[in-house]
């Protein structure tokens, strides 16, 4: 799914490496596991969004704990590279990755990227989840979902919705959102999702769905209006936007996750210590408020829950890929 750059690129050690990340978990295993250094690796370019929740815990994380973790970036074959990476590693909870749902859409497409999203990895704790909200063109004669899903099925093919590319996340989420709504409604795909909210102000496209991160501009200019949250809750951010699901489609929920996974075989106590001080981390104050900042719901979970949410999201992108058509056939 893509994702737009919430923070500069921080400067780095040699090569990929981006900074350092204090984390350990004293007398632990992962202590015990040999050295004092291990990795939190990102699996797209320095600086961006995947990045970005890692850096908002690391000052209090390093505080709680006492190992060193650095962050290390390792792009590549649209996330594969690093996500290999880590599912190779030792199992040993000293090397982890920062992980979002777009860890099933590669799997979902039917491609093949050498790690099954499941069976590979051993989740471990979840910092923050992404809403998304859909915007129409202030034209548009409906102020509700309801309303527009009653609009969309008096005029079938002739109601358009751009997105940022087929496959992306504004792609999955909008059309998923057609899909559950029984409408036709016609697809128009940009290079970027400032392209296609430019096309929806313009009424050339009617609808987007833009994540919550960096559309304060949108939600407050006057040639739009905000008609719902993807979300299965109202957002931290927009208490006052309702859910997509409330406000006329029961049952609709998309958003996107982000967190801390490793390699299958991380011993359960050493899975539970590290949950447990990252959640400790995420629950502050501070970290809230970074994260929130970042366009993030804070979420910490236990490993069980994350577990639940991990493979729920699974058949969620499984189903979207399928019902938009991006499933490999055959």
């Amino acid at each position: 799914m893509n994702r737009r750059d919430l923070l500069a690129a921080l400067g780095g050690l040699s090569g990929s490496l981006t900074g350092g990340l204090a984390l350990g978990l004293p007398s632990s295993a992962l202590a015990q596991a040999g050295g004092n250094v291990s990795r939190i690796i990102v699996p797209f370019a320095a600086g961006g969004a995947r990045e970005a929740p890692a850096r908002a815990i690391h000052n209090e994380l390093g505080a709680e704990t006492g190992q060193t973790w650095i962050i290390e970036a390792r792009p590549g074959a649209g996330g594969a590279i690093g996500t290999v990476a880590v599912a190779k590693a030792e199992p040993d909870g000293r090397t982890l990755l920062m992980a979002a749902s777009s860890h099933f859409v590669t799997a979902a497409m039917g491609a093949t990227p050498n790690y099954d999203p499941i069976k590979d990895f051993q989740v471990v704790a979840n910092l923050g989840d992404q809403n998304y909200i859909l915007l129409v063109n202030a034209e548009v004669p409906a102020r509700t979902i309801a309303e527009f899903i009653a609009l969309a099925k008096s005029k079938p093919g002739q109601l358009n919705y751009g997105s940022a590319g087929i496959g992306s996340s504004t792609h999955l989420a909008m059309a998923y959102f057609v899909k559950s709504a029984g409408i036709d409604v016609v697809h128009i795909p940009y290079k970027g999702t400032a392209e296609a909210v430019t096309d929806v102000g313009g009424n050339r496209a009617q609808a987007v769905i833009v994540p919550t991160a960096g559309s304060a501009a949108f939600r407050n200019d006057p040639r739009y209006r905000v008609l719902g949250i993807t979300g299965k809750k109202r957002s931290a951010q927009l208490p006052n936007v309702p859910t997509i699901a409330e406000s006329g489609l029961p049952g609709f929920e998309f958003e996107s996750w982000f967190g801390l996974i490793g390699p299958a075989g991380i011993p359960r106590a050493t899975v539970d210590k590290l949950n447990a001080a990252i959640n400790k981390v995420a629950t502050t104050k501070a970290v809230q408020e970074r994260l929130i900042g970042l366009g993030l719901d804070p979420s910490p979970l236990s490993v069980d829950a994350f577990q639940r949410e991990f493979l729920k999201d699974r058949d969620l992108m499984y189903r979207v890929v399928n019902d938009v058509g991006l499933a490999k056939k055959g």
